[in-house]
């Protein structure tokens, strides 16, 4: 476990929030339509990921590869990141952030569960109270950016109307029904367009059209080489 200073944006007015964030999951296969579900399982399985064994289903790794940072460093040219909303249980609270789920795919082929330990998890430092959006929840937008051979291109897109409701997606992953003091959970992602590839450079957003704010971060992939 450890502390994450964020600010919570409450009517335009960024106030800092020190959470220590105890667990990291990451949700996968949380599409509320299983068609656009099935084409994403159907795009992983073009890599030689394996079908997982339920959907939804909720993934671990070390709260500490979630970071701020503008750049992360992997081994070889084999990881890409995903665009994902992220709840954060707090004293009876909910917060909701944006980030990347950016994995190995590589590994991924062999084990979903090994490849999310493999890279850091980048997200935004901005926050916003799940209350102020949930009337309108299915009406926020996810949207990404990959820079490939130089060039920015849109990666993913889609509004949340095409995931779990909140309610469902923590219900179902927590015998308890409600999301633990100091869990941060990413909410899944959509199909890349064009398919799923590195970049150089991946962006990404959470945008409320509804009260008018994003929430946004981008991190450079600095590429290690691998030996032996």
């Amino acid at each position: 476990m450890f502390d994450l200073t964020f600010n919570v944006d409450d009517k335009g007015v960024a106030t800092p929030l020190t959470l220590e964030i105890r667990q990291a999951v990451i949700a996968g296969w949380t599409g509320r339509d299983p068609v656009a579900r099935d084409k994403h399982i159907a795009e992983l399985e073009a890599l030689g990921i394996a079908r997982p064994a339920t959907t939804p289903i909720y993934y671990r790794c070390s709260a500490r590869r979630i970071t701020f940072a503008d750049a992360i460093e992997v081994c070889g040219e084999d990881s890409s990141g995903e665009v994902e909303f992220v709840l954060i249980g707090w004293q009876g609270r909910v917060f909701v952030g944006c980030g990347s789920d950016h994995t190995d795919r590589k590994v991924e082929a062999y084990s979903v569960t090994v490849s999310k330990q493999m890279c850091d998890k980048p997200m935004a430092s901005e926050l916003w109270e799940l209350e102020d959006v949930i009337g309108h929840w299915d009406q926020l937008v996810l949207r990404s950016w990959a820079v490939i051979g130089g060039e920015r291109v849109l990666y993913q897109e889609g509004t949340l109307d095409h995931m779990l409701p909140v309610k469902d997606l923590i219900a179902r992953g927590f015998d308890q029904g409600g999301l633990p003091d100091g869990c941060a959970m990413f909410g899944g992602t959509f199909a890349a367009k064009g398919g799923i590839r590195p970049a150089s450079r991946f962006e990404f957003e959470l945008e409320d059209p509804v009260l008018k704010r994003k929430i946004s971060h981008g991190y450079d992939v600095i590429t290690l080489p691998v030996r032996g």
